[in-house]
């Protein structure tokens, strides 16, 4: 059986169709490897990319895209709601098939190297790659963003873990590393209040006392006039869209407002949305295994 990574790009441009097209391009261009999925997001001024491929064809393909977004994006001249330290501003492997998550560490890490002798752009390592606690959370890496990074920089505890203490002029400093799956998931609110968005997602995040396993941002989206709880899910095991759907819809209604709609962005796991289903439809003795026709057939 081959070996399969996954590969999630986040890049800092979600508005100008010509550049996201580009990246497009070169995402289709590298051998062993498949483009499953790309979205954007104006408001976010973000695009998020889904490839799978060997790990050699990953390799590639996130030097070939950094080497894009470096040339196309520049963040002296970036704005967007969601926050971003680089041009590429996150770049994660996910092991899917044959490939354990120690090897997705190396990858990150023969990544990480590749992007600071080639292109220049620093780099932090995070979650699984990370070489001490403290480098594991990506919000606490990004914290201070592109403008804030400079000094941040300067201070012992945030030499990057490839590179030198200065960011790139234009493409910043990224975060790279090996981690496991996670869904990326926004809750729409009928709401132009941002406030009631960032407080419904302090109460939800696993950093300031709730879910473990959810991380939560309150933002707006400018042009529907919305509040919006953005989240990243990384256990969905551990902590099941559902739960944290329903303390969304609880909370909302104690500021008076309602859930308009829900996001997904990218690629999800089956089971965290079956789950979703079990949970709603009340399913008894339900067997994801079993009664899932796809998955029987497989």
């Amino acid at each position: 059986m081959s070996k399969l990574v996954e590969f999630i790009p986040n890049f800092s441009e979600g508005r100008r169709q010509d550049v996201i097209d580009l990246l497009v391009r070169e995402a289709q261009s590298v051998g062993g490897v498949s483009l499953l999925d790309h979205s954007s997001d104006a408001n976010h001024n973000r695009s998020v990319f889904t490839l799978a491929g060997t790990p050699e064809g990953i390799a590639e393909a996130a030097l070939r895209l950094c080497r894009r977004a470096m040339e196309h994006i520049d963040l002296r001249r970036h704005k967007g709601e969601h926050p971003r330290m680089g041009a590429s501003d996150v770049f994660p492997f996910v092991p899917l098939k044959e490939v354990s998550i120690e090897e997705c560490v190396e990858l990150s890490k023969r990544v990480a190297g590749r992007i600071w002798e080639e292109l220049g752009i620093p780099s932090f390592l995070y979650e699984y790659s990370a070489a001490k606690p403290e480098r594991q959370n990506l919000a606490d890496l990004r914290r201070g963003e592109f403008e804030g990074m400079p000094e941040k920089l300067l201070k012992d505890e945030w030499a990057p873990d490839f590179g030198e203490r200065k960011i790139h002029p234009s493409a910043g400093i990224m975060a790279i590393g090996a981690r496991p799956p996670l869904i990326a998931f926004n809750v729409n609110l009928d709401t132009p209040d941002i406030k009631i968005a960032k407080a419904i997602a302090k109460t939800i995040r696993g950093s300031s006392g709730g879910y473990r396993y959810c991380k939560a941002l309150g933002l707006m989206l400018e042009d529907r006039n919305i509040a919006q709880v953005s989240m990243n899910m990384v256990n969905t095991e551990g902590t099941p869209i559902y739960r944290v759907f329903e303390t969304i819809r609880a909370e909302a209604r104690r500021w008076g407002v309602s859930i308009t709609g829900t996001e997904l962005i990218g690629l999800a796991p089956a089971k965290a949305l079956i789950d979703c289903a079990e949970y709603y439809l009340r399913i008894e003795g339900f067997d994801y295994q079993k009664q899932i026709l796809e998955n029987y057939l497989i």
